[in-house]
């Protein structure tokens, strides 16, 4: 297990925690600074509904909550504002279980984001947590870097693979990342690893390598003693006693504005408004979250905005825009008996997830020698949220080219957006091809002799067009809605996070990435953070 880097996990108090009763924040270090905070419980004449800080972090996910933890343990004065419940420190015993056990996908604190109906196929379900950590708090625990190529090829200043290094180990620390041991993989990803070498993957010992490229391997993890280990444990728990952090949860952010010294986040709070100040604020709200709240600031396609209801103030026609992900199939067979009843007595005797292998590929497409495709086992005793009781292996394309939009409805903060993912759109068929490869090498893994002794044969799977476009699915790593770059023309942020048009609003998280890297996303997003906050801090 990698060690710690200064910020180190355990329990420690509740911090600033702006719910439950009248706190002070700590005096600031620019004008307006002192300001007491609200209440659910006060009488509306007590309420107190303005509040400062140096900075303001809207949404507490994983990069928010890094940005936010940096910040407050270099002395800046921090108030944190979150959508949804923020349990407390690891040892609060307040954290629900679900959250914690990371041998499934957790899925009882989910901002309900869906496509709505769709014709010829299933509605898509996004999962967004909506809870103190972010995904990092309801995910697989899947800790991935991708490749140095993805983020040089950004091209933007300060973003570079050598210049990421820092922040990548900094990130793997405080998330205590590991990678499992063969002694752990349960029974099924036992035997895939058997197979994978079988067919003639090359076996990895670390798959969080930046410079490696197709491989097999045990995955690399945030799981401390069957524990999912989250960025609000990793970065807000060592600065909660600090003095610089304070924290509203359960707060509804609508807009920002700018002031001629600073910005203010107008939020909702137990049905009451709120004002808060800083001199800086920093959208990690998501890549949902965060170019729908610039939208309803104003930040956005002048005629866009102006459709639904709200007046124009920085005209950036690319807020929203750039949505993608990296688009999944799988496939998949019956386990015998024999599989199914190892697996549950493994389960019984202790941590087994169903998620411990995972295999780096190249497609037809990949013409610049790097892996493009994911294949993914996936494995449980019985019907979970990803299996349906099945063994599978999720194919994904890691290189996609297919965009789609968010877009705010009306200016109501309650309103979902509409999101279109536009999946499989991209005018080349790249995105489907990839998939289709992917698909072959699959079945290819599956009928190695370690795994078809025992797994039922089915017939083989449907490769058409309309069969790959019927059965995609997201792979949960949405990114690019408010990109990064030099040009304004062609970003919505500069390579500092900053919103072109704007003094003192940066965005950090996700939505900052021009492309999305060959790699589950939740080890960048936090890097993202620790990035952010080391240009805040100069």
């Amino acid at each position: 297990m990698r060690g710690g880097d200064g910020l180190n996990p355990g329990v420690s108090g509740s911090g600033a925690r702006i719910r439950s009763e009248v706190r002070t924040i700590q005096p600031q270090k620019t004008a307006v600074r002192r300001a007491a905070v609200g209440c659910a419980v006060m009488a509306a004449t007590q309420r107190a509904t303005t509040h400062s800080a140096d900075v303001v972090v809207v949404g507490g996910g994983s990069s928010g909550a890094a940005v936010a933890g940096r910040l407050a343990a270099a002395g800046v004065n921090v108030l944190l504002v979150e959508a949804g419940p923020d349990y407390g420190p690891f040892g609060s015993g307040r954290w629900p279980k679900e959250i914690l056990d990371a041998t499934a996908l957790a899925t009882s604190h989910d901002w309900g984001y869906t496509s709505g109906p769709l014709p010829g196929r299933a509605p898509f379900t996004w999962e967004r947590a909506r809870i103190m950590g972010g995904c990092s708090a309801h995910n697989g625990a899947i800790a991935a870097v991708g490749h140095r190529s993805d983020y040089d090829a950004w091209g933007v200043p300060g973003w570079a693979t050598d210049e990421l290094r820092p922040f990548f180990a900094a990130a793997l620390a405080a998330m205590r990342v590991r990678a499992y041991q063969p002694e752990e993989a349960g029974p099924f990803h036992a035997r895939c690893l058997v197979a994978a070498e079988t067919a003639g993957w090359r076996i990895a010992s670390d798959l969080c390598d930046l410079d490696a490229n197709e491989s097999f391997g045990l995955e690399t993890v945030n799981v401390f003693e069957g524990v999912r280990w989250n960025s609000a444990f990793a970065y807000l728990d060592p600065v909660r006693d600090s003095g610089h952090l304070s924290i509203i949860d359960r707060a509804i952010v609508d807009r920002v504005e700018e002031t001629a010294t600073g910005a203010v986040v107008h939020a909702v709070v137990d049905g009451q408004p709120v004002t808060i100040g800083g001199d800086t604020v920093v959208l990690a709200a998501g890549v949902y979250g965060t170019p729908a709240i610039l939208q309803r600031s104003g930040v956005g396609d002048p005629d866009r905005l102006r459709r639904v209801g709200v007046t124009p103030v920085v005209e950036s026609p690319l807020v929203g825009s750039n949505l993608h992900d990296h688009p999944m199939v799988n496939a998949g067979r019956e386990m015998v008996d024999d599989l199914r009843r190892a697996i549950e007595h493994e389960s019984a005797r202790g941590f087994v997830p169903e998620e411990q292998t995972l295999g780096k590929s190249r497609s037809s497409l990949a013409t610049d020698g790097l892996y493009d495709t994911h294949l993914f086992p996936v494995c449980a005793s019985t019907q979970t949220t990803l299996t349906d009781g099945r063994a599978l292996v999720e194919v994904a394309c890691m290189t996609p080219r297919s965009r789609g939009r968010v877009d705010i409805v009306s200016p109501d903060p309650e309103a979902h957006p509409h999101i279109d993912h536009a999946y499989l759109t991209d005018p080349d068929d790249h995105d489907i091809t990839v998939l289709r490869d992917g698909l072959v090498l699959a079945e290819e893994l599956l009928s190695q002799s370690a795994l078809a002794d025992v797994l039922l044969p089915e017939p083989a799977r449907d490769l058409s067009d309309a069969a790959i476009r019927r059965d995609v699915m997201h792979y949960y790593h949405p990114v690019g809605t408010t990109p990064m770059g030099v040009d304004p023309a062609t970003s919505v942020c500069g390579p500092t996070g900053h919103v072109h048009g704007m003094q003192h609003v940066v965005v950090g998280d996700v939505s900052l990435m021009p492309q999305v890297p060959r790699a589950n996303t939740n080890i960048p997003a936090v890097v993202i953070g620790e990035r952010i906050a080391s240009f805040l801090l100069g």
